[in-house]
């Protein structure tokens, strides 16, 4: 679907992605990951055919998008970080007015514009003045007109960008549902959304292609991050861990008087040892689970985080 090899994009003397080579599949969700200012918002431009590299190729659905640009626009569906909207309109007629810019035929658009807002939930919407909605029903409305000529590939940028926490839900669940029908790249500073939504991870760091593959196999050779409760005596579980062959590091989270949490970094996948020495200290288990923040952890290092 989409075939990238040594793309480069200077604005002047500074080159804000270089020499960016990778391949996806059509159907495929596609996570950009990388710190302001690495150069997801450049790359997902140019791809989106917005901007044109200074180097490289680029080739969307079997068209070069240096020689033919404007049938590579016609495949596309784009949500910049600030979505495109004209507040004056309906979200009906905003939808059939980009339908038709995107050249989908006169007898068409309605339909398209139906299909649209049926896939994100704006049907209720149709007649109402885009400047009096909520900012996540315009968040809506600027994933529908990205889709409403039904493109093959649609890109996303920041789509879940101020939506509060049942927005977010709404929004991954939307996403979601255009896996397959459409090819999707996605950047989002959430990580935890990018986890529950993409298929494969990008990382990008001061404007190279660091990583690429499934959150499992950027994983490897980190180790595993392990969540672990007791009832009580946090320093007793917390030897009793340390003892375990293949762990890293223990830190207890918080103590209380429910108990404490604890989080562990280990070698590998060590919960079955784990629990089993903390049985054999006398020490009552509540839960254990695999870490919740590992792709926050693979990210930092991948992009050699460093503290402000």
């Amino acid at each position: 679907m989409i075939e990238v090899e040594g793309l480069t994009k200077y604005y002047g003397e500074h080159a804000a992605i270089r020499d960016l080579s990778f391949t996806i599949n059509k159907g495929e969700v596609i996570g950009f990951l990388g710190l302001n200012g690495a150069g997801k918002s450049t790359t997902l431009r140019v791809l989106g055919a917005v901007l044109l590299p200074t180097a490289g190729r680029v080739k969307i659905d079997g068209l070069d998008l240096g020689a033919e640009p404007h049938e590579v626009r016609k495949r596309i569906g784009f949500l910049p970080d600030v979505p495109p909207l004209y507040n004056e309109m309906t979200v009906g007629a905003y939808l059939a007015f980009v339908a038709q810019l995107r050249g989908v035929p006169a007898e068409s658009i309605g339909q398209r514009v139906r299909e649209a807002e049926h896939k994100t939930a704006l049907t209720e919407m149709h007649d109402e003045v885009i400047g009096t909605l909520s900012h996540g029903y315009r968040q809506r409305v600027g994933v529908a007109q990205a889709l409403v000529h039904k493109p093959a590939l649609l890109i996303l940028d920041e789509p879940t960008s101020g939506l509060d926490p049942v927005q977010i839900v709404e929004m991954r669940k939307l996403i979601r549902g255009l896996r397959g029908e459409h090819t999707v790249l996605l950047s989002s500073h959430i990580l935890s959304e990018i986890s529950q939504t993409c298929d494969r991870l990008l990382v990008i760091d001061e404007g190279k292609l660091v990583a690429q593959g499934t959150e499992s196999e950027l994983s490897k050779g980190s180790g595993a991050a392990i969540d672990i409760e007791v009832a009580s005596g946090a320093d007793k579980a917390k030897s009793a861990i340390a003892a375990v062959d293949g762990v890293k590091s223990v830190e207890v989270v918080r103590t209380d008087a429910q108990g404490a949490q604890l989080r562990v970094q280990a070698a590998s996948e060590l919960r079955p040892a784990i629990v089993r020495a903390l049985v054999q200290a006398g020490v009552d288990v509540l839960r254990v689970d695999r870490g919740a923040s590992q792709l926050e952890s693979v990210f930092m290092q991948l992009t050699h985080t460093r503290s402000a």
